[in-house]
């Protein structure tokens, strides 16, 4: 009979920063969910490209904070000795380039932050987590930051 349990720990791990305040929670979170016999972290930190520029037309502070955003990633993961991986992608859409990168990488496992965010006075949860959570072909967790009282 086949073992159809899922263990809590996953052997790649694919965190997603966006330069949030949420982002080290969120990489820490990633790492307790990495299995510590083998398993791989990968942090991925993606440039959204405007439609009126070639792809690769980034800004070097653009991409400067980029690899500041993920040098953080580094560091955690070495709090942890987690092996880690990291990749400054530069994309139309997050959403698909996440999705994407899960793909080719091999993950088990997405690990995202949502800063709480308001919209016309609604919670919002933009455009790319939906889509990775309708797309993806791997667990996905959200990590959704606390809400301040009164807000």
């Amino acid at each position: 009979m086949a073992d159809h349990s899922h263990s809590p720990m996953s052997k790649k791990v694919l965190v997603a920063v966006g330069g949030q305040g949420i982002d080290p929670e969120t990489v820490r979170l990633a790492c307790r969910m990495t299995d510590p016999q083998g398993g791989r972290l990968y942090g991925v930190h993606i440039i959204e490209v405007n439609r009126s520029l070639p792809l690769g037309a980034v800004l070097d502070e653009v991409v400067e904070r980029g690899e500041k955003i993920l040098e953080e990633v580094e560091q955690l993961a070495a709090e942890t000795l987690l092996p880690v991986e990291t990749e400054l992608v530069q994309a139309r859409d997050t959403g698909p380039a996440l999705v994407d990168e899960a793909v080719e990488w091999g993950a088990d496992l997405i690990v995202m932050g949502l800063p709480y965010k308001r919209r016309f006075g609604e919670f919002n949860l933009g455009k790319t987590v939906p889509y990775v959570l309708k797309n993806a072909t791997c667990r996905v967790m959200l990590f959704r930051e606390h809400r301040e009282h009164g807000v």
